[in-house]
């Protein structure tokens, strides 16, 4: 008994649907029309690695260091002391600022400090952006801490000019927060006596 070689495909051939070269032009069309659409659909490649550095830095770079800061203290020939820091993202932008409490040395008695808030420019380097205590408020900064968009401190001051500038009298707790780009006051209740 005789078998045809390839019955199969000799039947296949004459189907309505068996490919013809017209099918494969097709086919070919079309998969050059998805990888065309998918390379057109990707992200610009520099783009995206620059958006990631961008994010690395951000969270890479650390709040400023106080003690590379020149402060407007008049102190004569002394360097400013930094008394106390904190550092915290104040104003919720991903980089973290710093707070400092200064003050002149001195050798006796109890020099007034100044509260700065500090924060690195875009070049990297850190500036002094807001004045939170002056110095010339002649009070003392105790507890300065950062926690959220909030700095505290304990503020111990005079109650008058006869009070010796060894031992203040007052104490304030005081908080400032950034809220719309500045920073409010507050103080818990009036002032106490020490």
């Amino acid at each position: 008994m005789q078998h045809p070689a390839v019955p199969e495909l000799a039947h296949a051939v004459n189907q309505p649907w068996a490919t013809r070269p017209i099918h494969w032009v097709a086919t070919a069309a079309a998969l050059a029309a998805v990888v065309a659409a998918s390379a057109f659909l990707q992200p610009d490649p520099a783009t995206a690695a620059q958006t990631r550095t961008e994010t690395e830095s951000k969270a890479a770079a650390p709040a400023p260091d106080p003690a590379t800061i020149d402060y407007p203290l008049n102190c004569g020939t002394a360097k400013p002391v930094v008394a106390q820091k904190a550092s915290g993202d104040l104003d919720g932008d991903g980089r973290p600022e710093a707070v400092a409490a200064v003050h002149c040395r001195a050798g006796s008695g109890t020099p007034p400090d100044g509260v700065y808030v500090l924060t690195r420019s875009r070049q990297g380097t850190p500036r002094i952006v807001a004045t939170l205590v002056d110095p010339k408020d002649r009070v003392t900064a105790q507890d300065l801490r950062v926690r959220g968009t909030t700095v505290s401190a304990t503020l111990l001051g005079y109650s008058s000019p006869d009070v010796p500038r060894c031992c203040p009298d007052r104490r304030d707790a005081t908080k400032w927060r950034w809220k719309n780009g500045a920073f409010t006051r507050s103080t818990s209740g009036e002032a106490r006596s020490v």
